[in-house]
C-alpha cells in the first residue's frame, strides 16, 4: 500500500484464538459497518476455521482487519502445495482505496511463516464482483466467465471450499452455499454488469458466495 497511508497506521497479527474481548467487539462492530444484515455467527464460525487476524488501527480506532492463513495442503496432483486462505476483510470507509485490503491480507498469511515454494494457490470466498477484482485482474484465475471450469479445476474447488468449511459447493459454478442468513457487503464501487455473469447462482439471500481461485506467480502446468 502508498507509503504514507501504512505510515498512518498501527498493524498488528494475533492468532484468533488469542483475540481478546476489547479487539472482538471492535472486530464485530467493523463488521456491522462493512455488511448490512451482517451474520455473527458467520464471523464467528470464521474465526474458529482461520488461524490469524491481521489489523490495522489508527488514533486507537480500527481501521481494517483480515481473517486468513497460509497452509501446505495436499491437493489433487499437487501434493504439499502451498495456499493462502483469505478469510473475511472489512475496512472503515475512511480508509478505502487505499490498498488496506491487500496489506490485512498479506499480513495474515505471513504469521504463519509457511514456506511457499515456487507458487502459491491465493482463494478467497467473494460476495461482490468488486471483492473479486482482487483475482480476475490474474488470467489464472477461477470461476471465469463463459468458461466452465475443468475437471482439475472442480477437484480443488472441492478441496479448498472443504477447508473453509463449506456445506454444499457446486464444482460448475464454483457457489458456495450459505446457511440460509442474508448477508449483504456495502460497496459503493460501480461494477460492469457483465462481471456480475459469474455471480449469476450466488444467492445472496442466503448467504452464498463465490470461491476464487488463482495462481501465484503462475499456474501450474495444465491449469
Amino acid at each position: 500500500m502508498d507509503g504514507d497511508a501504512a505510515a498512518s497506521l498501527q498493524f498488528d497479527v494475533v492468532a484468533t484464538s488469542d483475540l481478546g474481548q476489547r479487539e472482538l467487539t471492535r472486530v464485530l462492530a467493523l463488521f456491522r459497518v462493512a455488511y448490512d444484515a451482517a451474520n455473527e455467527a458467520y464471523l464467528t464460525r470464521s474465526l474458529g476455521r482461520l488461524r490469524f487476524v491481521a489489523t490495522a488501527t489508527s488514533s486507537n480506532e480500527l481501521a481494517g482487519f483480515a481473517l486468513g492463513e497460509m497452509r501446505i495442503m495436499d491437493l489433487p496432483r499437487l501434493p504439499r502445495q502451498a495456499v493462502a486462505l483469505a478469510g473475511i476483510c472489512c475496512v472503515d470507509p475512511r480508509f478505502r482505496r487505499r490498498g488496506l485490503f491487500r496489506e490485512l491480507e498479506q499480513r495474515a498469511f505471513m504469521a504463519a511463516a509457511v514456506p511457499t515454494g515456487e507458487r502459491v494457490l491465493c482463494c478467497g470466498r467473494v460476495a461482490h464482483p468488486a471483492s473479486f477484482r482482487t483475482m480476475t485482474w490474474n488470467p489464472t484465475h477461477v470461476p471465469k466467465r463463459n468458461t466452465p471450469p475443468t475437471t482439475w479445476q472442480r477437484e480443488i474447488g472441492a478441496v479448498i471450499a472443504e477447508a473453509y468449511g463449506v456445506k454444499g459447493f457446486d464444482p460448475d459454478t464454483f457457489v458456495c452455499a450459505g446457511s440460509g442468513t442474508p448477508m449483504y457487503p456495502i460497496i459503493e464501487i460501480d461494477v460492469r454488469p457483465d462481471e456480475w455473469d459469474v455471480f449469476a447462482a450466488v444467492n445472496r439471500d442466503r448467504g452464498d458466495s463465490l470461491l476464487g481461485l488463482c495462481w501465484m506467480p503462475n499456474a501450474p502446468e495444465g491449469w
